[in-house]
């Protein structure tokens, strides 16, 4: 009888609690939510991080640009645009990409000198068999671009052009999270 007696005890402590299992569980669940959130804000800073590439690069091309034409890419029907005003028109960013790749019939084959070689996933729609809508910064928006303030008017930043990325902001009115060249 003590041997029986002794074996019982050897398989109780060989098997788990229902407590234990739940405190492994609720230890698990609470390290993968840590991980998922601390995953999304290492995406946004990255595509933060990238936009803020794209136009430093696309302002450096804007220089050569002018450097060869005397001016910036500027045309008063499409780039007159007020920095401050959501949506982005998708007409002075398509102008932009016009201007700066030398793809003036939107073919994705440059006609002209290019400036900038975007990369298809900075291009809307990404489908090489399709024409170009737009530039798209990382987070799937339209880049802006304005010429207004070298065009006269009262609106606008800088005395040259304006180029901005809404970023996260669906909805385009706080300008604090905007990543922008002014």
């Amino acid at each position: 009888m003590i041997h029986a007696a002794g074996s019982m005890s050897i398989l109780r402590m060989r098997a788990f609690t229902i407590t234990e299992l739940l405190v492994v569980t609720t230890v698990i669940i609470i390290l993968a939510a840590l991980v998922v959130s601390t995953v999304g804000y290492v995406q946004k800073k990255g595509a933060r991080s990238r936009a803020e590439t794209e136009i430093a690069a696309m302002s450096a091309a804007l220089e050569n640009y002018k450097a060869d034409n005397g001016i910036y890419p500027s045309d008063s029907t499409k780039t007159d645009v007020d920095p401050t005003v959501a949506p982005t028109p998708a007409a002075a960013c398509l102008y932009l990409y016009e201007q700066l790749s030398g793809d003036i019939d939107n073919s994705r084959i440059p006609e002209t000198k290019s400036y900038f070689s975007f990369r298809p996933i900075q291009l809307s729609p990404v489908d090489q068999s399709q024409n170009v809508n737009f530039i798209r910064d990382p987070f799937g928006n339209t880049y802006g671009y304005s010429t207004a303030k070298a065009l006269g008017k009262s609106y606008g930043y800088n005395p040259t052009f304006d180029l901005w990325s809404i970023a996260d902001d669906s909805s385009g009115t706080n300008q604090t999270k905007w990543i922008k060249n002014w």
